[in-house]
């Protein structure tokens, strides 16, 4: 299955899709980050996953299509370098466009918490991406030092 732009675009702009779970960060086994995955309740098979290390600066959340990939995202503190090779910063949303699939970003101003505060981003994100959170949010569980 493909996706045109267009069909893309659509699925964002459609504001009924929802989140009727609370969300709870879990560890990554593979990194000092914590991670999530929901399930987002739509015409379309979607789900969305977040990934937050506070030690290297980073935080994503990525609307995944089951049947094609990620299709939308936001990434902070990572950059990101477009097809025509323009370097774009590291406050970025990956968006997609035919032919490309999901390699395209800008830099969004919509969002304007940065990465350390992980819930107002992701408030920030549901709203700019038309989702419906009916659930709760835990804060991520960071820890200071690495057990031993």
């Amino acid at each position: 299955m493909t996706l045109s732009q267009s069909e893309c675009e659509a699925i964002i702009a459609d504001d009924s899709k929802l989140i009727m779970e609370d969300i709870e960060w879990t560890s990554d086994a593979n990194s000092q980050g914590q991670r999530f995955r929901a399930e987002i309740e739509s015409e379309q098979p979607l789900f969305v996953n977040g990934w937050y290390n506070p030690f290297s600066g980073k935080l994503s959340y990525t609307i995944i299509h089951r049947s094609v990939g990620r299709i939308y995202g936001l990434d902070l503190g990572a950059e990101h370098r477009n097809p025509d090779r323009q370097l774009v910063g590291e406050k970025h949303k990956n968006y997609w466009r035919e032919g490309y699939r999901d390699k395209w970003a800008y830099v969004p101003e919509d969002i304007t918490e940065p990465y350390s505060h992980p819930n107002a981003v992701w408030e920030q994100f549901c709203t700019e991406s038309n989702i419906r959170h009916l659930g709760s949010m835990s804060p991520p569980v960071v820890q200071s030092e690495l057990p031993l």
